[in-house]
């Protein structure tokens, strides 16, 4: 039998493609005596014939950006696909502010700082997007003297 026609066996007795099925140097007349395809199957076997591994894609390169984005690098404008709020959208910008500014509040109601009358108001300006930030509160709570010392 012809090297061609075992390489071709071999491949569909592995299931595999004929590329990947590789005959030992030195020994294409042992090869070449094959009948059957359990002759076949017994080079596999022995080892005169054997299969090239399937290469794979290195993740080292992958790895390597996954850590320099967990320093906070590879995230400047030319990185960015999408638009403006399409990584994080107005509804959780909002509500992560919203969020803070509530805490903040609180622990000015919990600290005796402010009323719970001033708390309540403030809590529905929040709301109401009355406000930047948490800074912007307390320099409201101090103009009006709404905040205790």
């Amino acid at each position: 039998m012809s090297l061609q026609t075992v390489r071709r066996i071999a491949a569909d007795v592995l299931g595999i493609g004929e590329n990947r099925v590789k005959i030992k140097h030195g020994e294409e007349a042992k090869v070449g005596e094959a009948l059957t395809r359990e002759d076949v199957r017994g080079l596999i076997s022995q080892g005169l014939v054997y299969v090239i591994p399937v290469k794979g894609v290195s993740r080292a390169l992958g790895r390597m950006h996954d850590a320099q984005k967990k320093l906070g690098r590879r995230r400047g404008y030319g990185s960015r696909k999408g638009t403006k709020y399409s990584k994080i959208s107005k509804k959780e910008i909002w509500m992560s502010k919203v969020r803070g500014q509530r805490k903040f509040i609180k622990t000015l109601k919990d600290a005796s700082k402010v009323d719970n009358k001033t708390y309540r108001s403030i809590y529905l300006m929040v709301k109401g997007k009355a406000f930047k930030g948490k800074g912007q509160i307390e320099t409201y709570l101090k103009e009006n003297k709404l905040m205790k010392e």
